[in-house]
């Protein structure tokens, strides 16, 4: 069977939660009667390789994300047409084609709808209305509809009166093994204490709430080691602006070594999600494999995700609240963390529910 993945920016992953999820599944496959192919960005990788762990891989010359995405989606979905037996697609920017491929395609659709974009803050009031369009056209003709939290699957259920596949992302493939030595040059680099710190990683976006944790932390004179990329919007260069002399606030580059990374993770005392959108989100399932008490914005995404096991704010006072009192047993936290991502959030788990759907 051949399995074409479009709607990515391609592999190997270099973006994000997507990417993540087609090269784990890509790594994962087993099974001789299972081909992937995977359409990739030309413009994101000035290596091109024509097989990836198994997967061929099929390079379109457009960009995969902003205003290019929408003909790099259709154009993937046209070549993928000729080639394979079922088709799944990620996200629903290129949605909107569908009533004319359907007109001369019956191959396959699985279509992982993501994290209802048409709802997210940074885009204008035209984008959304396109996003809310193709994401119906998605559910619409879809085969198969993926969702990755029972919030988004209630949603698809409510809204369109249809049913949806449960899958969430996996995160083990964070657990790398750290060299002592590397561990203490690391800490010593980005001068931080083992477990003398709160971390918060992510998108500076203000639906992520980044202003909300910054503030929190600021005022009740805790440690707080933030990291993002600062400098991709008037948002994030502002707060980097405000905080960028606070003794208790560091704000921090995007890191895209994992080994850093899951040095600075696994060494945190809290880690702090502020996301308020976009389902189950990859950013948290990792953060639950470092066995750490996790504090998260009180949305249903997050409380599905952390099986309400968590702590939760809606805003600075409750945040605030949280950091500056006894919060509870954090390490009972930290052990519910660990063991709702070992029961559901395996990458061999999650592989196997989509080889699941292809038959």
């Amino acid at each position: 069977m051949k399995v074409a993945i479009i709607g990515t920016v391609g592999v190997p992953a270099n973006y994000g939660g997507f990417e993540t999820l087609v090269d784990q599944l890509v790594r994962h496959n087993q099974s001789e009667d299972l081909q992937y192919a995977v359409y990739c960005s030309k413009k994101s990788y000035d290596e091109k390789r024509w097989v990836y762990h198994g997967a061929k891989t099929e390079y379109v010359g457009l960009n995969a994300n902003g205003i290019q995405s929408i003909p790099y989606d259709i154009l993937s979905l046209v070549k993928a047409a000729r080639k394979s037996d079922v088709i799944l697609i990620l996200g629903v920017s290129g949605c909107a084609f569908l009533p004319i491929f359907r007109l001369f395609s019956k191959k396959k659709l699985i279509i992982n709808i993501d994290g209802l974009e048409h709802r997210r803050d940074k885009w204008n009031k035209w984008i959304r209305k396109f996003l809310k369009f193709s994401e119906k056209q998605a559910v619409k003709y879809a085969d198969v509809i993926v969702t990755d939290n029972q919030g988004i699957t209630d949603y698809v259920s409510e809204e369109y009166g249809k049913p949806s596949q449960l899958i969430a992302y996996g995160g083990d493939h964070v657990l790398t093994h750290i060299d002592n030595a590397f561990e203490t040059a690391t800490l010593k680099d980005y001068k931080l204490d083992k477990n003398g710190y709160a971390l918060g990683i992510c998108r500076i976006e203000p639906e992520n709430n980044v202003h909300i944790i910054l503030e929190a932390f600021e005022k009740a004179k805790k440690k707080l080691v933030f990291i993002g990329n600062w400098d991709k919007s008037e948002y994030g260069i502002n707060l980097k602006n405000k905080y960028k002399d606070s003794e208790y606030v560091k704000i921090t580059p995007a890191v895209y070594n994992l080994d850093v990374l899951n040095v600075i993770r696994s060494n945190c005392s809290i880690y702090l999600h502020g996301h308020s959108a976009g389902g189950t989100n990859p950013s948290l399932v990792e953060a639950m494999f470092f066995k750490k008490p996790i504090f998260a914005f009180d949305c249903i995404y997050n409380r599905e995700s952390t099986e309400n096991k968590a702590k939760y704010f809606k805003d600075e006072v409750e945040l605030i609240q949280l950091i500056s009192t006894d919060a509870g047993n954090l390490s009972r936290i930290a052990e519910d963390m660990e063991e709702i991502a070992e029961r559901r959030y395996r990458w061999s788990h999650v592989a196997t529910q989509y080889e699941n759907l292809f038959g």
